[in-house]
């Protein structure tokens, strides 16, 4: 009998691939260099991701953390509409894909975004692998959990069910024309394929990109088995206010951006089970780990991080993430850039003719614009900009930001979510 844990994160990541995605193609060749780098060199320190910079019209650009060594990519132009940087973890797994390099055609990378799994598709000719890299393990609770964040919780009323019918009858079939036959906003059809991907009962080929009718078991999935991993993360959702006895109220108190190192998160859990508050906080490194973690609950005091986070950790990081997810849905219109009033954004330009990435960090909060910037491996310069107004500091905020984007430099902000 498979562990509830394995089911579970297997559904997870194939609920995953449905989500929008960057695609592009490297050569094998690229491949290889990429893993002979990674024979050759261990790093002892973090950051240890694999960076894709992505630019239209360009090849893609491969930079391995925290050397930055550049491998220049071969396999084709990058076709997409804007520029990208997209930082990926667990690449010490790609060697499994070593023995495949005589044989492979081209293969394609498609980028779910930070803290997601990345997919790479190795065309062999007569056949097609696909490997998914989470980038977590069982111990990469906050990973995990920025994961479970974008997961679909409102599906309307039969539209699941509508879709999988029409999947039996046509099947395979792409999202474009489940889309157009099913009467329902684009966002609302890909929730219910998620949902029905995480049910097992939809496979989503990411080579071919369609959906196609799946059972993975012989009964249906347990949904309520499957959905949450433990019991603490089952009481991080109730005290999010997802449902259920024991709601409770979950406030990001200060969210400082460290520069180099990572994210301080702190924040108030109100427990209405314990009748108490909580003041949960933690500092997230550059690779989503979590350090530095604190928290006044007898979990906490009494086995730390040992026996995992406690669940009001769990929901300071949740909420968090969701955050993070609606600050990004607001700064895509004029009308959501006016709520905005905490927010840091980094971009990154590469020189072509020496090689060197310089790195541009913009801050808003409040009143201050903070800047900082200089080359990704040396000394940086800052600088901050008091205003009378919140407007006044939102605006030039984002007008330097729109500066950047005209003088070349790429949107790197999103490392983690």
């Amino acid at each position: 009998e498979v562990p509830h844990a394995w089911l579970r994160g297997f559904l997870q990541v194939q609920s995953a691939a449905t989500l929008p995605a960057t695609t592009c193609s490297i050569a094998p060749i690229d491949l290889y260099n990429l893993l002979f780098a990674l024979r050759t060199r261990r790093s002892k320190k973090a950051p240890r991701a694999l960076r894709f910079e992505l630019v239209p019209g360009a090849p893609p650009r491969l930079v391995l953390e925290p050397w930055e060594q550049v491998l220049e990519c071969h396999g084709g132009a990058y076709t997409g509409s804007a520029p990208a940087v997209v930082r990926t973890f667990g690449r010490q797994r790609l060697a499994a894909l070593a023995r495949l390099l005589p044989h492979a055609k081209s293969v394609h990378v498609q980028l779910m975004g930070p803290g997601l799994p990345v997919f790479w598709v190795i065309d062999l000719g007569v056949a097609t692998l696909t490997l998914g890299l989470t980038g977590w393990t069982e111990s990469g609770w906050s990973s995990a959990a920025a994961f479970d964040a974008l997961m679909p919780r409102d599906v309307p009323d039969g539209l699941a069910e509508k879709l999988r019918q029409r999947l039996r009858q046509d099947g395979p079939l792409p999202f474009d024309v489940l889309t157009k036959d099913a009467g329902a906003p684009k966002d609302q059809v890909r929730a219910a394929l998620q949902l029905e991907c995480l049910r097992g009962r939809v496979l989503f080929d990411v080579a071919r990109g369609t959906y196609r009718p799946r059972e993975l078991m012989p009964t249906p999935v347990d949904e309520a088995a499957l959905r949450y991993g433990n019991e603490r993360e089952a009481r991080a959702h109730r005290l999010l206010g997802d449902g259920g006895p024991g709601s409770g109220e979950v406030k990001l108190t200060q969210v400082h951006d460290l520069v180099g190192e990572g994210t301080r998160i702190q924040g108030e859990v109100v427990d209405r089970e314990a009748v108490r508050s909580f003041f949960p906080s933690f500092t997230m490194d550059l690779e989503g780990r979590v350090k530095d973690a604190g928290c006044g609950c007898p979990h906490f005091r009494r086995s730390g991080l040992r026996e995992g986070p406690c669940e009001h950790m769990l929901a300071l990081r949740l909420a968090y993430a969701r955050r993070r997810a609606e600050e990004e849905a607001l700064r895509q219109t004029p009308e959501g850039r006016k709520l905005i009033r905490a927010e840091t954004r980094a971009y990154v330009r590469r020189d072509p003719a020496t090689g060197l990435e310089q790195v541009y960090r913009v801050s808003l909060d409040g009143k201050v614009v903070a800047l900082t910037w200089g080359p990704r491996l040396g000394d940086s310069r800052h600088q901050r900009l008091w205003f009378d107004t919140d407007t006044e500091a939102r605006t030039a905020y984002f007008s330097r930001l729109e500066k950047l984007t005209a003088d070349g430099y790429i949107d790197a902000a999103s490392t983690l979510v």
